[in-house]
C-alpha cells in the first residue's frame, strides 16, 4: 500500500534504519513502520554460530591428516561488520540482498584453517593425531588475536578440534605398527611376568640355601663351642692331674727326706746301741761268763727266771736223774701266761 510497510525483528538481529544514507534508528530487535521507497534496513545477528568445518593438512613428515572441528563466534560489533559486508535486506523478500551474510562462516573457518596449519605442519604424524586438545586451544588463543577477526567485529566463543585423521592407508599402517608394539608388549609382558618367576624361584633358592648355609654354621658354630669345652674341661683335667701329680711328687719328695731322715736317725740310734754295746763289751771283758749271766738276770722277772731255769735244766737233761715239779709250780707259771 503505497510503500508503507511494517517490520519486526527476533531479540538476536540488530536492526540498523537507514534515511537518506542516514542512520536514523538502530537497536536489537525492533519493531516499525518504514516507507520502503526510501529506507534500506540493516539486519546483523548477533546471536552465537556454530560453524563446522574439515580440511585436510600435511604434518612435519609429509603425511596428510584430517582435521574435524568446529568453531562458535558471534558478531561483537554490528556496525562494524555492517560497514564491511552487506547486510541489507531486501524490502519484497525480507531476504538479504547480497550473499556477504553467508560468506561470513567461510572467511572464520578461512583463519582457523590457516592458524591450524602452523601448529600442523611443525608436528609429525604420530604426534599430530593425538594432539587434538592442545591444537585446538593454540588455535582458540590465535584467532582472537587474529586483525582479521578483529576487523570483522566477530567474537570467538570456541573452537573445538574434534578429530585429526590419517589417510586410510596411513591409518592401517598405523594400526599395524600399534597392533604389533601391543602383541610385542604383550610378549615382553609373559616374558617379563617368567623371569620374574624365575628370579623369585632364585631368591627362593638362595634363600633355602642361605638358610642352610647358616643352619651349617650354626652347627659349627656349636661343634666349636662343644670341642672348646671339652678342651677345656681336658685342660682342667690335666691341670687338676698335673696339680695332683706335682702334690704326688711333693709328697713323695717329703717321702723321701722323711725315709732319708729316718734312716739318718736310725743308722745314729744304730752307731749309738754300737757305741754303747761297744762300750759295755769292753767294760764286761774279761769277766766270766757266769758272772755275765747272773749280772743279765738281776732284775729279771720270776717267770722268766724260772724258763732260763727250764732251759738249763733241759741242757743237762742227761746229768739228772729224776726231776719233780709241784702242780702248784706249773698253775702259777700257767697263771701268769694266760
Amino acid at each position: 500500500m503505497l510503500g508503507f510497510r511494517f517490520i519486526k525483528f527476533q531479540p538476536n538481529y540488530y536492526v540498523l534504519k537507514y534515511k537518506k544514507g542516514r542512520v536514523v534508528r538502530e537497536g536489537l530487535g525492533l519493531a516499525f513502520n518504514y516507507y520502503s521507497p526510501t529506507t534500506s534496513l540493516v539486519a546483523v545477528p548477533v546471536g552465537s554460530t556454530d560453524t563446522p568445518f574439515i580440511f585436510t593438512e600435511s604434518t612435519s613428515d609429509f603425511q596428510s591428516v584430517t582435521v574435524q572441528g568446529q568453531v562458535t563466534f558471534r558478531v561483537s560489533d554490528p556496525k562494524k561488520i555492517a560497514g564491511l559486508l552487506n547486510y541489507t535486506l531486501d524490502n519484497n523478500t525480507k531476504n538479504y540482498i547480497s550473499d556477504d551474510p553467508q560468506k561470513l562462516p567461510q572467511r572464520v573457518i578461512t583463519v582457523v584453517q590457516v592458524l591450524t596449519k602452523k601448529f600442523i605442519e611443525n608436528l609429525p604424524l604420530r604426534e599430530a593425531i593425538r594432539s587434538s586438545e592442545p591444537i585446538a586451544s593454540g588455535v582458540a588463543s590465535s584467532i582472537r588475536a587474529d586483525k582479521a577477526i578483529e576487523s570483522l567485529g566477530i567474537e570467538i566463543l570456541g573452537l573445538a578440534v574434534v578429530a585429526i585423521l590419517p589417510t586410510e592407508d596411513t591409518a592401517r599402517a598405523l594400526e599395524a605398527t600399534a597392533r604389533e608394539q601391543i602383541l610385542k608388549e604383550a610378549d615382553d609382558a609373559i616374558y617379563t611376568r617368567r623371569n620374574s618367576a624365575v628370579e623369585q624361584e632364585r631368591r627362593i633358592k638362595e634363600n633355602e640355601l642361605n638358610t642352610e648355609i647358616a643352619v651349617e654354621n650354626k652347627k659349627r658354630q656349636i661343634l666349636e663351642a662343644q670341642k672348646e669345652a671339652e678342651r677345656a674341661i681336658q685342660m682342667k683335667d690335666h691341670e687338676m692331674k698335673q696339680a695332683e701329680m706335682n702334690f704326688t711328687i711333693t709328697n713323695e719328695e717329703r717321702k723321701k727326706k722323711l725315709v732319708e731322715l729316718s734312716a739318718d736317725n736310725a743308722r745314729k740310734q744304730a752307731d749309738t746301741r754300737a757305741y754303747g754295746v761297744s762300750v759295755v763289751l769292753k767294760a764286761v771283758e774279761g769277766i766270766k761268763t757266769e758272772v755275765l749271766q747272773v749280772l743279765s738276770q738281776m732284775g729279771m722277772d720270776t717267770d722268766k727266771l724260772i724258763a732260763i731255769a727250764f732251759r738249763g735244766m733241759a741242757e743237762n737233761a742227761e746229768k739228772i736223774g729224776e726231776l719233780n715239779i709241784s702242780p702248784d709250780l706249773l698253775k702259777e707259771l700257767l697263771n701268769k701266761k694266760k
